[in-house]
């Protein structure tokens, strides 16, 4: 039985991940590692509660494991550019280093679309320069998630994203040509996405863009 272990279980993606997790007999035990309890009771679930600040604690977990990584966060939320990367850079590229030190079956992450370190955008830049130190650890299995804006319901209040999300549906006739890299998709299709690629055993680096996101997720449905 094939092991998982979800960073980020209570973000927009990592809920929706984490249900299809548990839906999924194919893993005997998923792990999730998360900063405070989780609501959900599970006979498959085990959550460890833990600082980020002593992540090689999670190492006796990661052997044979699929390591999804759903962290992240918004300079908002981090109050300081310091902080966003510690989230968004830090934590994860840790958690890979991990990975690939026990010996994991394969890594998935959610970066962004329009990652680049080179990018005059802050996020962005942050996003283009986890992208890059983690194609240098050349981990036998990378698979990089890059979706444009997230459509779900969202615990915290962030009207911005709201009212773009609003904005980007009611104009849904421009996503066609070039544009339809950048429209917006659902939490729900990106953890579709990612429960579906994990499930083809895939070796190497794969990078899977946005406008790809939604077909993964139903290639997932009709196999489930």
């Amino acid at each position: 039985m094939k092991r998982a272990v979800l960073f980020g279980a209570t973000g927009l993606v990592g809920s929706e991940l984490l249900r299809l997790l548990l839906e999924d007999e194919a893993y005997g035990q998923i792990i999730a590692v998360v900063r405070s309890e989780l609501s959900i009771v599970h006979p498959r679930l085990q959550t460890v509660v833990m600082d980020f600040h002593q992540l090689g604690d999670c190492r006796v977990f990661l052997e044979g494991a699929d390591v999804f990584c759903c962290l992240g966060t918004t300079m908002k939320k981090a109050g300081s550019r310091e902080a966003f990367r510690k989230v968004d850079y830090q934590y994860p590229l840790e958690i890979a280093r991990l990975a690939k030190e026990e010996g994991a079956s394969q890594f998935l992450i959610i970066t962004a679309i329009g990652a680049n370190s080179r990018s005059v955008f802050f996020y962005n830049r942050v996003k283009g320069e986890l992208e890059e130190a983690l194609h240098e650890l050349k981990l036998s299995c990378l698979h990089i998630f890059r979706p444009s804006l997230l459509l779900g319901p969202r615990q915290e209040n962030r009207r911005s994203e709201e009212l773009g999300a609003k904005l980007s549906q009611s104009l849904s006739f421009l996503w066609i040509g070039p544009l339809r890299a950048y429209q917006p998709v659902t939490a729900a299709d990106v953890a579709g996405a990612m429960h579906y690629i994990a499930s083809l055993g895939l070796r190497d680096t794969h990078e899977h863009e946005s406008r790809d996101l939604s077909q993964l997720a139903a290639a997932r449905k009709k196999t489930s």
